[in-house]
């Protein structure tokens, strides 16, 4: 018998589970370590399992038998249809596994299951619309290095290669480039070797790390102020891809999606509302919705 209800949000920087009980009354939150399926899919249900747990003695539970939850899970990296097949294949005894995209579950909760669009800055990055018809298109999502435009790590790969130029005297010193530096491990001595050093073992992570430093000199260095309303074009790209019509709302989430507000184009700006709910909301009207069904 179904007893709990989780739904969860994973990317590639963490996770976030909500918990409810089948009467859908909300009881708690947890997070953990990143779960999208890039990082292979035993520390996907790891990270899972970890964040779910803490969501339990967050509502002062003791951790329940998986055969009496139901779990619904939007998850960076679903698109791989191999990995998603292995996920699902190793459930570790849930009742009830709902899977989709993150951004599928973003559009769900970002407009409480009506017709709408999202787009999701975070680590990676996406674009999704639910139709009228309850059909869902997205856009972008095609991953790190090679798309996830306007993310964090798209973000911070720009952000080290002004660095890379820097060091090469290809353009002069700065402020951002200097803290960019330092943030990979640069000092005054050998900082070309350290740099590519970085670079040997950064991860999508990592580069998304760097985006902060970007957002804080956005407002006095033109490097950066470039990188960010170039995302801020990309953002708008996205909205015109996803609605062409500009007629269904289109909700901005994720944690990069206020700090890229000030660059976006004008023009965009009256098609955002605020998101009605999470990821994690959506996943759990996700797997809801998969039972009723």
């Amino acid at each position: 018998m179904i007893e709990f209800f989780i739904g969860v949000d994973g990317g590639g920087s963490g996770t976030r589970v909500r918990l409810a009980r089948a009467d859908g009354v909300e009881l708690a939150e947890g997070a953990s370590g990143p779960s999208g399926l890039m990082h292979g899919i035993a520390k996907a249900w790891s990270a899972v399992a970890d964040a779910a747990a803490q969501a339990f003695r967050a509502a002062g539970l003791d951790l329940p038998s998986p055969e009496r939850i139901a779990i619904g899970l939007g998850l960076a990296g679903v698109h791989n249809r191999q990995w998603a097949a292995e996920f699902v294949a190793a459930n570790p005894g849930y009742a009830r596994v709902a899977l989709e995209s993150d951004g599928h579950t973003t559009v769900l909760g970002a407009h409480a299951g009506q017709p709408g669009a999202i787009i999701a800055l975070g680590t990676g990055s996406v674009g999704e619309i639910r139709l009228a018809d309850g059909r869902h298109v997205e856009v972008g999502g095609w991953g790190f290095p090679a798309g996830d435009e306007a993310s964090g790590a798209w973000m911070g790969l720009r952000a080290i290669n002004h660095v890379q130029q820097v060091l090469d005297g290809r353009l002069p010193a700065d402020a951002f480039a200097a803290d960019v530096g330092t943030a990979c491990g640069a000092g005054a001595v050998e900082p070309r070797n350290a740099i590519q050093t970085w670079l040997a073992q950064a991860t999508q992570t990592n580069y998304a790390q760097l985006a902060r430093i970007v957002l804080q000199h956005g407002d006095g260095n033109a490097i950066a102020r470039a990188i960010l309303l170039a995302a801020g074009h990309e953002v708008e790209l996205m909205a015109n891809a996803l609605d062409a019509s500009g007629t269904l709302p289109i909700a901005l989430c994720g944690g990069l999606a206020a700090p890229l507000r000030p660059y976006l184009p004008a023009a965009l700006l009256p098609r955002l509302v605020a998101p009605q709910g999470d990821s994690a909301a959506g996943a759990l009207r996700l797997i809801r919705q998969r039972l009723k069904d």
